[in-house]
């Protein structure tokens, strides 16, 4: 109390004047200090930089980064630099809500690039439907989805999941199949559409195995025993892998141990790339597969100044590029050019330019932004290779526009997602001609 009042004598004995000078200076600086956060443009980086999805998206943090730092060279964006608002989820699923929240309510960010599991994605999608927050999402996932305030620069299953699939099918004559995930929604969801895919195509029930584990599981012994004892029945057996995360460090370590080849039951998977792949001995790996939209590997000039960036920017040359990486890269550059178009980062604005923006990909061709914002991408098959690289075996004739809703699920195949008028909803029933989720 004594100290309050000496302050209130101090201020009260001083000439009004100067009182009003000291208010005046104090707002002056208040203002300042505005306009200079309305100087920049925030960009919300939410992504895992610990915890067991850290193995793969730090590199995604790194890549939001890089892309800043090379518009700001560029000048920036309306005349203003662009500022990164990096976030740590840890891995915690209610975590990525919270940190959303804050991103948009408190750091005031104009648009967020992040997530990796669709668990995490989960999370974000209220909060950033509630406070109209732009996110841009760039990993492979399970489809059955599509909102207003989310761009999906992945892979949906019909740019990845069922090519794989056909490929298995037809170049290596599988008959048997072991769908195994980790436990969560993307891989439960993807397993279910290939289920309901290889019974349409005539495999037996009995020829589908579905196993589940949780993250950062690392006993796999009696796992891959299991996988080798299912695919000893006289027919030709892969695995279709959806395990995510550092889980697949020691799944691969024990197909080594256990001596699971890839003449013997050959695996591919969606979610292992090269960074995955940059720590372990992949001598033993060498003809296992994965399906991407893209890979380190492609040789073209637009890659190869995309990798040359990178390690420049990373400081280390042994560094990798991956898929996600290229998701994050073309998201960003259709970004910019949306807000370019728009001339503004207000979010209802962006949302509509953004539909029909064009941006070459790094494999050589030209990626579209469809209006159930999804992207059109081609589809690569890439077999490992000793120096943990992977080759290219089959690509699509041209790109594959993403489906956010399954033609094999009974409930999805009538669904259609269109952000454009008349519809513009995500969950458009063709046959009801009625909206059941989200529209605007």
């Amino acid at each position: 109390m004594k100290l309050k009042a000496a302050v209130l004598r101090t201020v009260s004995s001083r000439p009004i004047r100067a009182v009003l000078k000291t208010g005046l200076v104090t707002a002056s600086c208040l203002l300042s200090s505005m306009a200079m956060a309305a100087d920049t443009i925030k960009v919300g980086v939410l992504h895992s930089l610990s915890g067991t999805m850290a193995i793969s998206e730090t590199t995604l943090k790194d890549t939001v980064l890089m892309m800043i730092e090379q518009q700001n060279k560029k000048g920036g964006l309306l005349g203003k630099k662009l500022e990164a608002v990096v976030v740590d989820p840890a891995s915690n699923w209610p975590l990525f809500a919270e940190k959303t929240r804050e991103l948009l309510s408190q750091k005031e960010v104009d648009v967020i690039f992040g997530c990796w599991t669709s668990v995490s994605r989960k999370s974000v999608l209220p909060v950033i439907e509630e406070l109209n927050g732009l996110l841009f999402y760039p990993v492979q996932y399970e489809g059955e989805e599509s909102s207003k305030n989310v761009f999906y620069t992945g892979a949906a299953p019909n740019q990845q999941a069922i090519p794989a699939v056909d490929y298995l099918m037809q170049e290596s004559e599988i008959e048997r199949w072991v769908l195994a995930g980790t436990d969560y929604v993307y891989p439960r969801t993807t397993n279910k559409i290939l289920e309901a895919y290889l019974l349409h195509k005539g495999v037996a029930k009995q020829d589908i195995m579905i196993n589940y584990t949780p993250f950062g599981h690392s006993d796999w012994q009696s796992i891959v025993s299991d996988i080798k004892k299912f695919g000893a029945q006289g027919k030709k057996t892969a695995v279709v892998s959806t395990i995510n995360g550092d889980a697949n460090v020691p799944f691969y370590k024990e197909l080594g141990n256990q001596g699971v080849s890839s003449e013997d039951i050959p695996v591919i998977a969606f979610s292992v790339g090269e960074e995955e792949l940059s720590g372990l001995d992949t001598k033993p790996l060498v003809g296992h597969l994965a399906a991407w939209n893209y890979f380190q590997s492609v040789d073209n000039d637009e890659n190869e100044a995309f990798i040359k960036q990178w390690k420049k920017f990373i400081k280390d040359r042994k560094r990798v590029t991956n898929d996600p990486m290229e998701a994050t890269y073309i998201g960003f550059n259709m970004w910019v050019k949306a807000v370019e178009k728009a001339g503004t980062t207000d979010v209802d604005t962006v949302e509509q330019a953004m539909i029909g923006i064009t941006t070459p990909n790094l494999t050589g061709g030209t990626a579209v932004m469809n209006r159930n914002h999804h992207l059109s991408k081609p589809v690569l098959i890439g077999e490992i290779q000793a120096d943990g690289q992977f080759e290219v075996v089959s690509e699509t004739d041209g790109v594959v526009p993403g489906d956010a809703w399954s033609d094999y699920l009974p409930g999805s195949k009538d669904i259609v997602a269109d952000w454009v008028e008349p519809i513009r909803c995500g969950n458009f029933n063709a046959e009801t001609a009625k909206c059941s989720g989200q529209n605007f």
